[in-house]
């Protein structure tokens, strides 16, 4: 869900040398280098990638007023994370991508093999100006191909959201916020295709979000508008949906499972997303039958991004803190936090915050889980983060050729 943002009129960083990109696209003199990084990355028994969906189209005024700007220079980053530090971009594609919806529309396969990328709404011409209208394509990227490109373009249902895809690489599922539903990808190689579409039980929830367990048998869907997560049933290819559904907290807008598959978190955004008002991470105990909420974790206003580790016990709430309202607003802050979360067993709890550059969307672990990566949509960067001891402390930044409003890392 987009919010008003500041302007993108910010004061340039301090690139590390080996950071820097050249404009919108592929460098041509270090191209054939980077492709064989890229695929000797992809080889590698861990993954080691990193993708941002780049959204151009938006520009706000001090006084929060959403300015429409012409469709056409979206891009999709995919980026090589084998140096921790000093991040490397494999490729820019020119790829349609919405800020409209929660920030993980993509996601990449545990073998790193294609990336998927879910586009929910157009901008097209009215007048003078631009309006929004839903669209309904999911892309495919190979990622072993040199450079990455776009393989295939799938059609799924209405506003495609959120993304997940199991840990055998071989289903996605993808929540499509403006028809109720949830669209089911078979995944071969580099190929897809889109096996059904599952109509949810609960009414007018607008999915958004959505997580597989990690033995791959059951989904949790997030449904905003009705204030709950939807629990569904995966037995191979056939996925449906049971109609339990738990009361989480006001908006549940994003969902992760941690790795050992005992629990489940939901960032809550509240009645007003980003308003000055403390929000919460719903904590979900997912070995009772049926599954339901033990916790409620207070992280701070506006969660966003959330992200857990892939080697366990830590996640993180990105919070939007009021980085993206006027000024004039009394709950405007300069910054946006991300909330570190201490996960023990079922016992979940906040243990630091650090603030982020820029108005803070997308969040995603390293493959080992000792670095945090956050997108800054309106300065255009990456934050690195380490995570030392009970901080998240941070180490870099990756400028972006582009404004990331949705970021993700490789499926654990």
């Amino acid at each position: 869900m987009f919010r008003p943002a500041q302007s993108w009129q910010t004061t340039p960083v301090k690139k590390r040398p080996n950071n820097s990109v050249n404009g919108w696209g592929w460098r041509a003199a270090q191209g054939a280098a980077i492709g064989a990084i890229a695929l000797a990355s992809i080889a590698a028994a861990q993954a080691q990638i990193l993708v941002t969906g780049n959204d151009e189209k938006r520009s706000w005024t001090e006084t929060g007023k959403i300015t429409p700007m012409p469709p056409g220079k979206d891009t999709v980053s995919i980026i090589d994370l084998r140096n921790r530090v000093e991040p490397k971009l494999i490729v820019n594609v020119p790829l349609k991508n919405s800020m409209y919806g929660p920030p993980t529309n993509l996601a990449v396969t545990p073998n790193s093999r294609i990336a998927l990328i879910a586009n929910s709404v157009d901008l097209v011409q009215d007048g003078d100006s631009w309006k929004q209208v839903p669209d309904n394509e999911l892309f495919i990227i190979d990622l072993k191909s040199t450079p990455p490109h776009l393989n295939d373009t799938l059609t799924v249902g209405k506003e495609p959201s959120g993304i997940a895809i199991n840990h055998a690489g071989t289903l996605a599922l993808v929540a499509n916020r403006g028809d109720n539903s949830v669209s089911v990808i078979a995944i071969n190689g580099r190929d897809g295709k889109v096996i059904d579409t599952v109509a949810l039980k609960t009414a007018d929830g607008g999915p958004t979000s959505v997580a597989i367990t990690p033995d791959g048998k059951s989904a949790l869907v997030t449904l905003p508008r009705a204030n709950k997560v939807a629990l569904l049933t995966i037995d191979g290819d056939k996925v449906t949906d049971t109609g339990y559904a738990m009361t989480t907290g006001l908006s549940p807008y994003t969902v992760e499972v941690m790795p050992d598959g005992k629990v489940a978190l939901v960032n809550n955004q509240g009645a007003a997303g980003s308003d000055g008002q403390a929000d919460t991470v719903a904590v979900i105990d997912l070995e009772k039958k049926p599954p339901r909420v033990i916790d409620q974790v207070v992280v701070g206003d506006g969660p966003e991004g959330l992200a857990v580790s892939p080697a366990g016990g830590y996640a993180a709430s990105l919070l939007l803190n009021g980085s993206g309202s006027p000024k004039s607003d009394f709950f405007h802050h300069e910054k946006s936090v991300v909330a570190l979360l201490r996960i023990d067993g079922k016992k979940v709890q906040k243990i630091s915050e650090t603030e982020i550059d820029g108005v803070a969307e997308g969040v995603a672990f390293s493959p080992d889980g000792r670095f945090l990566y956050v997108g800054g949509y309106s300065n255009g960067e990456i934050s690195i983060l380490r995570l030392q001891g009970t901080k998240l402390v941070p180490v870099g930044q990756m400028k972006l050729p582009g404004h990331p409003a949705s970021l993700r890392a490789t499926t654990p």
